[in-house]
């Protein structure tokens, strides 16, 4: 089954609220949290209050991904906010087993998201512990991004470990995702794909829509 997980980071922040709901009657099954601190990205976004927030409009999984600096000192604050998926930038932090852990015992699922500099070899160790991989198919920091086709052979990479090692780990991948790279992602091995722009950038009424074609 393919997942979508529309992101707010595309949002109408004024309307967040029924811009939520909409993509959640619309179908969604994750919504996507793009977390900046203006550190590790150089963009600001949102931060633990806003999962609380939205965890009361909806019960799709919050899909937290974590563009920060100072994972350790925050992770608990998103684990409490309701968060049930967190990714993190393994590069952020100075023992990434550890964070996994901090994650995994609080009852949430945990994820490595993999920056277009970094490499499938460099985060392979952690793959048997996690319960997704976020592939990175633009720079992180802002949305609207081109895809980069480059990244494409990262997503067969870790399917062929997933088989040839019956790991569980979902592969998500985020970044310039349409209805063309959809298909190119879940082609190679890709069951969640995080779409902004895509489906935001469409009137309300077309969000089913938008969000039924990259399936």
């Amino acid at each position: 089954m393919i997942k979508i997980a529309p992101s707010i980071l595309s949002a109408d922040i004024l309307k967040i609220e029924n811009e939520v709901r909409k993509v959640d009657e619309a179908g969604a099954d994750y919504i996507h949290i793009d977390v900046m601190d203006g550190n590790y990205v150089p963009n600001i976004t949102f931060g633990a209050n806003v999962v609380e927030s939205l965890r009361k409009i909806t019960n799709k999984i919050l899909d937290v991904h974590l563009m920060i600096n100072s994972v350790d000192d925050n992770l608990q604050n998103f684990i409490n906010s309701g968060s049930e998926i967190i990714s993190f930038h393994p590069e952020t932090v100075p023992d990434p087993q550890k964070t996994i852990e901090n994650i995994n015992k609080n009852n949430c699922k945990s994820g490595i998201a993999i920056h277009p500099d970094i490499e499938i070899k460099d985060i392979e160790k952690y793959l048997n512990l996690i319960d997704i991989v976020v592939v990175m198919t633009v720079v992180p920091g802002f949305g609207g991004q081109k895809f980069m086709f480059n990244q494409v052979n990262k997503i067969v990479e870790l399917k062929n470990i997933k088989k040839n090692k019956n790991l569980k780990f979902e592969i998500e991948v985020d970044g310039g995702i349409n209805k063309e790279t959809a298909k190119l992602c879940v082609d190679n091995g890709a069951n969640v794909l995080v779409a902004g722009s895509y489906i935001y950038n469409s009137n309300e009424e077309n969000y089913e829509k938008m969000i039924q074609s990259l399936r």
